[in-house]
């Protein structure tokens, strides 16, 4: 690992001249720059084709779906957006889970899901379902001026289910044979679909759950009447829309979450036994290979404790198969996989990293071991023994992908890699784990994508998206910034890996820089060695230094590092933060009074505590949609990290950054989403008054309609323009 250091960063003046500019508006125009940015790619279940969602060259907001035969690589579109699609407005319920996935800028087909018979994708689209064949035959299930919600073909092929206006419905696999499966829907209740921190914070998007065979529905009847209600002004450009949301703030009630059992047409619902705790959180539910068990997994209010529970889906008993333990929290996970024999694959980072274990009975067989961290199962072969995953063995920069034993041992047997090094590798399999798709890229590489057989070994390309003559990027390609990785250490001697990207450096010359950090537990790491699109390059061409560290509380590197942000949110992560700010201001190459600090969310939240813990270290702070007062945030993320508000000795205000705000000295520039529903306008507002009431200057920009992500091709023109403009105003070297 290098060391970034005085000579570290000097190749970047080696580099070749600009041969054509970036300009914002090229940087969010369309083509991406990037290439092509596919996603959802999936296999068939014969093997024979890969699909994937296709942005469009001309509007890469808008997605088609894609197949590609796997034996010659020929490519053809699907499903066409535009003129299958009704273009019918998205029900409220559709565009709150679409930004609850991040994908609330998407247009066009967003989700797809493969029939088992191989042959034909169910597609949502403009708010119905619709039955694709390979043939290029387009069947629709269902036309009504409602939304269905979560769409899902059962695992034999003989149904649909969807939820419409709260109540699970299900059709045969044609469309034909609709029938209401649940009752008794309202404005507080529905079925099928997860709550609001199921979706936003525990990674839980669906509400019902077919067993193999199809024999059973499992369902989750949601209960909001306990949960406050905010009230959400979704201010836009042609007015006001007012929403009664139902949003849990930390230390208030949670929705009631029960689970059903139930046949395919609706009869012989049983209730599932949860405890005597209703304040619960239900975080996973799967079923057992041949559908006579219900594994469900339930959380603790205060996520010290995880059950995981095997259920009779005759008759809704429980018992507890294990019990997960923690003195903070417990990092819930999409790891589990049920066996042939009625043993499980288990994740746990019960050795203080997160990795792999053969549960049987009581006997736990770890798989995987070592001061790394096992990420995401992709598949499992049990004729062959093998289970197949990402992790981060070889370095926190990147994930490789890997298989290894089911069988395991007194000692594992090391996992064998089977991508190569010098990139970040995500990938999916089939479900027979014979063949692997890997997406890959690097900081000099955007997204690249190819089938492999099960050994890792390359079949053919899907998208090279090499950057030759032909690539969006090549008129750019000779000004590209390289990415410089290297380490700084925390005070308690903790090594927290860094990235540098500068101009062409002069002799003798300092440099403003533009450091950007999220710092938040869970999410958002900023230093990885992942292809991070056209706008850092734009940045280091206007002159910038663009800087990250990754700090204590941020995730992948074991959960003692994670945890040392536990009920001390704006504490280790700034200390770290200003550490990298120090590293800056002592190189020969940075202007140590022009460093401006960026962030968004919870980063924004993180630009506040940095200039009111540092007075004077920044030349200016920009904070995006940050979270001002914790009390404000969601139960099962704030409670995680913070605990319970309503404790005598809360964590709450100090962690807050409203408190302090009188201490925000330096030149600060504020920005939120005016329709913002996951850190609401709330918390800006009450920023805002707190500093008016102190008399504390400060510049501002919201944007009417906007939510938690404040972008499109426009608007994000204007938000870049409108950091760069307020960070030209407060440079004194312009002054």
């Amino acid at each position: 690992m290098m060391m970034c250091a005085l000579g570290v960063a000097m190749p970047a003046s080696a580099q070749a001249p600009v041969s054509k500019p970036l300009t914002l508006e090229r940087v969010f125009a369309s083509p991406d720059l990037s290439g092509p940015q596919p996603r959802a790619l999936k296999l068939s279940p014969d093997g024979k084709f890969v699909t994937l969602l296709k942005p469009r060259a001309a509007e890469k907001e808008r997605f088609d779906l894609w197949a590609i035969d796997t034996a010659s690589g020929a490519e053809r579109m699907l499903v066409d957006s535009k003129k299958v699609g009704s273009g019918a407005e998205l029900s409220e319920a559709e565009k709150m889970q679409r930004e609850r996935a991040r994908i609330g800028d998407s247009k066009g087909i967003v989700a797809y899901d493969w029939a088992p018979d191989g042959k034909h994708i169910m597609v949502p689209l403009d708010g119905d379902l619709y039955l694709a064949g390979l043939d290029g035959k387009i069947t629709r299930i269902t036309n009504t001026p409602q939304g269905e919600l979560n769409p899902t073909v059962s695992p034999a092929g003989g149904y649909v289910s969807f939820v419409r206006d709260g109540n699970l419905f299900v059709t045969r696999a044609d469309g034909q044979g609709e029938k209401q499966l649940t009752t008794g829907a309202s404005d507080t209740v529905s079925w099928g679909v997860s709550e609001f921190v199921a979706q936003e914070e525990m990674d839980r998007t669906t509400g019902h759950w077919w067993s193999p065979g199809d024999r059973y529905l499992a369902v989750a009847r949601v209960d909001e009447s306990p949960v406050g209600i905010v009230t959400r002004a979704a201010i836009g450009a042609d007015g006001t829309s007012v929403y009664a949301q139902r949003y849990p703030k930390a230390g208030t009630p949670n929705a009631l979450v029960d689970l059903y059992v139930m046949k395919p047409d609706g009869s012989g619902q049983i209730k599932v036994d949860m405890g005597s705790n209703p304040d619960v959180y239900l975080a996973r539910v799967n079923w057992s290979k041949d559908g006579k068990a219900l594994y469900v997994q339930r959380e603790s209010r205060d996520q010290k404790r995880l059950d995981l529970l095997s259920v009779d889906p005759v008759t809704g008993k429980s018992t507890v198969v294990l019990t997960e333990r923690a003195k903070t929290w417990i990092n819930l996970h999409n790891n589990f996989r049920a066996l042939a024999d009625g043993s499980f694959l288990w994740w746990s980072e019960r050795t203080g990293h997160g990795h792999l274990y053969h549960v049987n009975g009581a006997k736990w067989t770890a798989l995987t071991e070592g001061p790394w961290e096992v990420k995401q199962v992709a598949g499992v072969d049990e004729a062959k023994g093998l289970v197949y995953f990402t992790g981060n063995r070889e370095t926190p920069l990147e994930d490789q992908f890997y298989s290894a034993s089911l069988r395991g041992g007194k000692k594992p047997t090391p996992a064998r890699e089977l991508t190569s090094s010098g990139w970040w590798n995500d990938a999916v399999m089939d479900s027979a784990a014979t063949r692997i798709i890997v997406s890959r890229s690097n900081s000099d590489q955007p997204k690249q994508i190819y089938l492999a057989d099960a050994g890792g070994t390359r079949l053919r390309w899907l998208s090279e998206n090499a950057l030759d003559a032909t690539h969006p990027y090549a008129p750019y390609m000779a000004s590209h910034a390289k990415t410089v990785f290297g380490t700084i250490k925390a005070a308690d001697g903790s090594t927290l890996y860094t990235k540098i990207m500068t101009p062409p450096l002069e002799p003798g010359k300092r440099y403003p820089v533009f450091m950007i950090h999220y710092g938040g537990p869970g999410a958002g790491r900023q230093v990885t060695n992942q292809w991070g699109g056209a706008l850092n390059d734009y940045l280091v061409q206007q002159g910038w230094i663009v800087y990250a560290v990754d700090n204590r509380g941020t995730p992948d590197r074991g959960k003692a590092f994670e945890d040392q942000i536990y009920k001390a949110m704006g504490t280790v992560e700034v200390e770290d933060q200003l550490a990298g700010a120090k590293w800056l201001k002592a190189q020969p190459f940075v202007d140590p009074e022009r460093i401006a600090t960026y962030g968004w969310s919870y980063g924004g939240y993180m630009t506040l505590k940095l200039l009111q813990k540092a007075p004077g270290t920044f030349m200016a702070g920009i904070s995006g949609a940050p979270v001002t007062k914790w009390d404000l945030y969601d139960t099962h993320y704030t409670e995680r990290y913070l605990g319970d508000p309503n404790t005598k000795d809360s964590a709450y205000p100090a962690s807050g950054a409203l408190e302090e705000a009188d201490a925000l000295k330096d030149p600060m520039l504020l920005i939120h989403g005016m329709s913002d529903d996951n850190v609401v306008f709330d918390n800006s507002t009450a920023l805002m008054a707190k500093m008016q009431g102190a008399a504390v200057p400060f510049e501002t920009m919201v944007y009417p309609g906007q939510t938690h992500r404040v972008g499109g091709p426009k608007v994000s023109v204007h938000l870049w323009n409108t950091i760069l403009n307020f960070l030209a105003r407060h440079d004194p070297a312009k002054k």
